[in-house]
């Protein structure tokens, strides 16, 4: 048979049951369409769709080999189950859905933005939620976790997903800025989503708080009109959803080849923190200690030591400690190796640079340290933090 005679294998056919109007499911799709670009042309079925939406009409009769889809509803979860096509979901809300997750980690974001906050010095915390909503109800326990590990309580106030019928958006807001006026402050504020932050900080302003120096607010998705429309500009957890939809589709691909689904979900770190003014505050009346916040945050990689901190403060190493510790609950140098620390799993995830050359921007005396450090805080390697973070 003639080369140009043969029947050219068929593309495999995909369907991307994925939101556009959020930004985590525009940064799933990105992900999605990376992995296509690197590895396997795939014949994509897509088109622009909420997260509310239902199933698209060509969906009855399509005819194809693998799914990856935000599986919203269990009616939508029993639709889908009964095509037996190979299936990867990227939302996780649908209990005991038997489609393979790939998902964001929750407890690791509300870690994160607990350590933000413990970082600019609060001692009193609230978090923001969607009552029933499970990644939200994850974020906030782990969040109250975390921060009860460190001696601290979280006040906790939820909405429900939909509004209640007869009920305004203006007695909503009304309420949740009476609870607001509640608050010790000055508090630090985890908010489930972005789209959740808009809302709370115009009920910071109906209550009359200023943020961030009364309340600090840090939500997550890192969607960046949302971020930017906001007063002020809200800080926001990056998370990893572009490496969701990478490695979404990179497991939809050995399904699709008749591999077995894992027995566990997949969970992909967030990738960093975006500080805009909603949390650009230091809650700390100790002066020396808040000058030596911010040098350790514009200079922790730098290989600046405490001595030289001390210095540049004007009080003696021992007072500095000493005081660093009563306000903070931490000592100078565990704050560097924490700030060194995230600078490395930035540079892990987003850069090809060898660990030597990450230990040495992120401050690090050599590539060894770096690894005691890792293997002791988290329990893994540089290494296989940079292959978690990748997939």
């Amino acid at each position: 048979m003639k080369r140009a005679d043969r029947k050219q294998p068929r593309q495999p056919h995909v369907a991307l049951l994925v939101e556009t109007s959020l930004a985590s499911g525009r940064d799933i799709l990105r992900g999605i369409a990376r992995y296509v670009r690197d590895h396997t042309p795939w014949s994509l079925y897509h088109e622009p769709r909420s997260l509310e939406d239902a199933l698209p009409p060509w969906f009855q009769d399509w005819d194809g080999d693998g799914i990856i889809a935000r599986v919203q509803t269990p009616a939508m979860a029993r639709s889908i189950a009964k095509t037996g096509i190979p299936t990867v979901d990227v939302l996780g809300v649908v209990p005991d859905c038997k489609f393979p997750l790939v998902h964001v980690d929750d407890r690791e974001i509300a870690r994160r933005a607990a350590e933000h906050l413990v970082e600019r010095g609060f001692r009193h915390f609230a978090f923001f939620g969607i009552d029933r909503e499970n990644w939200s109800t994850a974020r906030g326990d782990a969040f109250r976790e975390f921060l009860a590990d460190q001696g601290f309580d979280t006040a906790t106030f939820q909405v429900p997903r939909h509004e209640p019928a007869g009920e305004s958006w203006e007695t909503q807001q009304d309420t949740l800025a009476s609870w607001i006026g509640t608050l010790a402050k000055p508090v630090g504020v985890m908010v489930c989503s972005d789209q959740r932050g808009l809302q709370f900080l115009d009920a910071c302003r109906r209550a009359g708080v200023t943020v961030p120096d009364e309340v600090a607010v840090i939500g997550v998705d890192n969607d960046e009109p949302l971020c930017d429309v906001s007063n002020p500009p809200l800080t926001s957890i990056w998370p990893g959803h572009v490496q969701v939809g990478y490695q979404a589709a990179a497991l939809l691909q050995e399904l699709m080849r008749g591999r077995s689904a894992p027995k566990k979900s997949i969970l992909v770190p967030p990738r960093e923190i975006i500080t805009r003014r909603s949390t650009e505050v230091l809650a700390v009346d100790d002066r020396a200690v808040a000058a030596a916040l911010r040098i350790v945050r514009e200079h922790a990689c730098d290989r600046i030591r405490v001595d030289d901190i001390a210095t540049q403060v004007g009080v003696s190493r021992s007072v500095l400690q000493r005081r660093f510790r009563t306000v903070l609950g931490r000592t100078l140098h565990e704050e560097l190796v924490n700030q060194r620390i995230k600078r490395a799993q930035q540079l892990l995830i987003d850069s090809d640079l060898p660990l030597l050359d990450v230990a040495e921007r992120a401050g690090f005396e050599h590539q060894e340290y770096m690894g005691a450090v890792f293997k002791s805080r988290m329990g893994i390697t540089p290494a296989q933090f940079r292959k978690n973070g990748r997939g």
